[in-house]
């Protein structure tokens, strides 16, 4: 017998939708939309998401091929695994770079000068790949040295959050440094949605750095941050304020985030804001609401930061 619900022919003609009517609606709020935006162009194409998810998981497989690459990869095949894949993976990116570039300069067609720059700021980041290595394999040691709940380095790489946000971060930070913005916060923003955990590009990151657990930690666009320095779970480098000019718009491109030296431990749910220092070894205890700088090797709890006590 069949299902019941297959015997229905389900149909709108009844009770039709004016789809014309809301379809021209949205037209005449898309063009308005576009007019206070000043695009007129709107053949120009902007990176997308889907295609940088596929980028960056290309990237981390030639970073780790025998564990973030095809199982079926062998040791004598590596090599020639690791050069298809970033092939593959920086002829996407080129694409995505030049439409970048080619928004920012408004140019509807096809542009020689444009495509040098687009090639010129892939061939740089591909240069970059064997230090981001290095830097990240800093990072995994860390979280293995740091957590006594990690058995291998194998299962930090694969198993946590805050390491998969730290190695977006830091494809991330290089592609911001080569003046692609845009495909550089977007990548962000594809680990924010994978971790729960908020990097901006442009922060500076040093080595050997760990997030615990990781939800909800938000690290601003301004931040510096040392070496060897531990975040835990919903902790926030953030603004204290947001500066307007004259007209009332928010000021950009000024410093704003925390800078937090070496070897400093900040624990979960703290929230520091401003443009402060926390100085080199301080410790930072969890649900501490700071907005003053610290000297180094201070030891702050939630009464004292409240009392504004280093």
């Amino acid at each position: 017998m069949k299902n019941p619900v297959e015997l229905v022919s389900l149909s709108l003609q009844e009770t039709p939708i004016e789809i014309d009517s809301i379809v021209a609606k949205l037209h005449t709020l898309r063009a308005a939309s576009l007019e206070n935006r000043q695009r007129k162009n709107l053949s120009l194409k902007l990176p997308t998401p889907r295609a940088l998810t596929s980028v960056i998981e290309k990237l981390t497989a030639v970073l780790f091929p025998n564990r973030l690459g095809s199982p079926k990869l062998i040791n004598e095949n590596t090599d020639h695994y690791v050069k298809k894949i970033l092939n593959e993976a920086l002829q996407e990116m080129l694409t995505q770079v030049y439409w970048e570039l080619n928004h920012i300069s408004n140019l509807e067609a096809y542009n020689v000068k444009i495509h040098k720059q687009a090639t010129a700021i892939i061939r740089a980041f591909a240069e970059k790949l064997p230090s981001i290595r290095t830097l990240l394999d800093e990072d995994i040691s860390a979280a293995y040295e740091g957590d006594p709940a990690a058995h291998s380095v194998d299962e930090v790489l694969i198993c946590y959050p805050g390491i998969t946000a730290i190695m977006y971060y830091r494809i991330a930070h290089e592609l911001y440094c080569l003046n692609a913005p845009l495909i550089a916060r977007i990548i962000s923003e594809i680990a924010h949605s994978t971790t729960g955990i908020e990097i901006h590009p442009g922060a500076k990151i040093g080595s050997s750095f760990f997030i615990d657990h990781g939800t909800g930690v938000v690290i601003g666009e301004t931040s510096i941050i040392g070496k060897n320095v531990r975040l835990y779970q919903a902790v926030t480098l953030g603004a204290k304020r947001f500066p307007a000019d004259e007209n009332g718009a928010l000021v950009k491109n000024i410093a704003r985030h925390p800078i937090v030296e070496d070897d400093v431990v900040i624990y979960a749910n703290a929230t520091i804001l401003g443009r402060i220092t926390i100085g080199q070894g301080s410790t930072i205890g969890g649900n501490v609401w700071l907005t003053h700088s610290v000297p180094p090797n201070s030891s702050i709890s939630q009464t004292r930061a409240h009392k504004g006590t280093p």
